[in-house]
């Protein structure tokens, strides 16, 4: 059976009955959103009145505004950095004060130490007799030598036996024993404490300048590196000068080998055969030696060339400028005679210039040669060749070419010519002569060069038997020295 298709009408369900139609109502809906506007409008335009501003400007400075509220004031945070500042630099200030009253502090007890020190006296044991006495063999090394040779820059090749090929340094380990009492005991900051703001010179030959060398060694050891300086050949050459310098204290060497003026004072030039002295001649060199405060003179191994010497006839050829020429009129004079001249014109200068409150003067005895093996019993030896012992245990007169007669012209003219000024007569020569085996012998220089295998092969020709291995004799010269200055008051005030 077909269905008949139902038309459209009446395939839909029956409609609900719809509203009433509203079309006049619409101009009342557009009427309402306008005044739902203009009362947005009205709100929006009075809230911004109440918040200070008309516009989006107003509204940003307002913004700005509460920023402001809400952030530091820059003048504030200025002026807490000021007074940051202010703070901290009185801190510093306060830190830099208390700094430097504690430098001042420091600097008062430095000086203070200082000043204590340099007013510290060495007692010598009353009748204590430095010169007289015995050499003893320190094996384990406790109290000689004062000092190694490694340790002392300033040292020449002259005198650095060790490092010249020296085998044996027991030379270095001979302690002198005075009898009845006994050597102080060496302290270089001592001696340096009376040496500040001073003047410390060895005046005279070769061998003052060895024991100037050692002296130099010997106060070296406790000043810093850095804060010492040798300067050589300064004044022409005549002057070397060690200095050390956080103590302003100098200790130097002048050549003038005769004391007085002669045709052999240039001290770099002055292997002279003929040489001659002008025996009342002094002011040249001696301007040099005023304002100095220790002075330590010397006078002997130039003066044995020969038995007599040439003195120079009157003063005129001194100021003619002539050269060598100048110095070819001379005397004939016996040694100890010419000797006892020159000491006189250089006593009576040391008499004159001297303030003796300021100025201590000493005089070296003569140091001795070693060139006679037989007569200290070595018959088949060759001068101080090979010897590596002192002379001991000897009680028989010692022969060995000391001229004696010079020793007795010095005592008797610091004796007879030196009234104002008391001068201390350093008296090495007799235990001296004993250090046969301390000479610097085939270890050493030949006109500014150290000897070759062959040179030292041939000691008759090469060995020196004048100069001393350092360290070595002459730091016991020093010694003596050393006991001198400082078992005496301090000198016044520098110059």
């Amino acid at each position: 059976m077909q269905h008949r298709r139902k038309p459209a009408s009446a395939a839909a369900p029956p409609a609900a009955k719809q509203a009433p139609s509203r079309r006049p109502t619409a101009p009342l809906s557009l009427a309402g959103l306008v005044v739902a506007l203009f009362l947005v409008a009205t709100f929006l335009y009075n809230d911004d009145r109440g918040g200070g501003g008309g516009s989006d400007l107003g509204g940003t400075v307002a913004l700005a505004g509460q920023a402001r509220a809400r952030s530091p004031d820059l003048r504030v945070l200025h002026q807490r950095h000021e007074e940051d500042q202010v703070a901290e630099g009185g801190a510093k200030q306060s830190a830099a004060a208390e700094e430097a009253k504690q430098q001042q502090e420091e600097a008062a007890a430095a000086k203070e130490s200082h000043h204590h020190k340099q007013q510290q006296v060495v007692r010598l044991p009353a009748g204590c007799e430095l010169y007289q006495g015995r050499w003893t063999f320190d094996a384990a090394g406790e109290h000689s030598p004062l000092y190694r040779e490694s340790e002392c820059e300033f040292l020449t090749e002259q005198v650095t036996c060790m490092r010249n090929g020296r085998r044996d340094d027991s030379y270095q380990k001979w302690r002198w024993q005075p009898h009845g009492c006994d050597m102080p005991r060496f302290d270089a900051s001592l001696l340096l404490e009376r040496l500040r703001n001073k003047r410390l010179m060895f005046v005279g030959d070769s061998l003052n300048r060895n024991q100037w060398e050692s002296m130099v060694c010997l106060v070296q050891s406790v000043v810093p590196r850095g804060q010492k300086t040798l300067q050589k050949f300064v004044n022409n050459g005549s002057l070397n000068v060690f200095t050390a310098h956080e103590y302003n204290a100098t200790v130097e060497f002048y050549w003038a080998p005769f004391l007085v003026q002669s045709n052999s004072d240039d001290p770099q030039v002055h292997s002279v055969m003929d040489r001659v002295i002008a025996w009342r001649a002094i002011a040249k060199h001696a301007k040099n030696w005023k304002d100095v405060d220790y002075l330590v003179f010397n006078t002997y191994i130039w003066w044995l060339n020969t038995f007599e010497m040439k003195v120079l006839k009157g003063s005129g050829a001194l100021r003619s400028n002539k050269g060598a020429a100048g110095w070819s009129k001379y005397a004939l004079v016996d040694r100890p005679v010419a000797y006892r001249e020159v000491l006189k014109t250089w006593a009576k200068w040391v008499d004159r210039h001297i303030d003796p409150n300021r100025t201590t003067v000493f005089f070296m005895g003569m140091s001795p040669n070693h060139i006679t093996p037989w007569a200290w019993g070595n018959d088949g030896g060759i001068k101080c060749a090979m010897e590596t012992q002192p002379i001991v245990n000897r009680t028989e007169p010692l022969n060995i070419g000391t001229d004696w007669r010079l020793h007795g012209v010095a005592r008797g003219v610091l004796a007879r010519y030196l009234h104002r000024v008391s001068v201390h007569f350093v008296d090495i020569t007799g235990l001296s002569e004993l250090r046969k085996d301390a000479h610097t012998s085939v270890h050493t220089l030949r006109q500014g060069k150290l000897l070759t295998p062959e040179q030292q092969a041939d000691p008759k020709t090469y060995a020196d038997c004048i100069h001393w291995c350092l360290p070595g004799l002459p730091d016991t010269w020093n010694h003596f020295i050393y006991a001198q200055i400082v078992s005496a008051p301090p000198l016044l005030p520098d110059h």
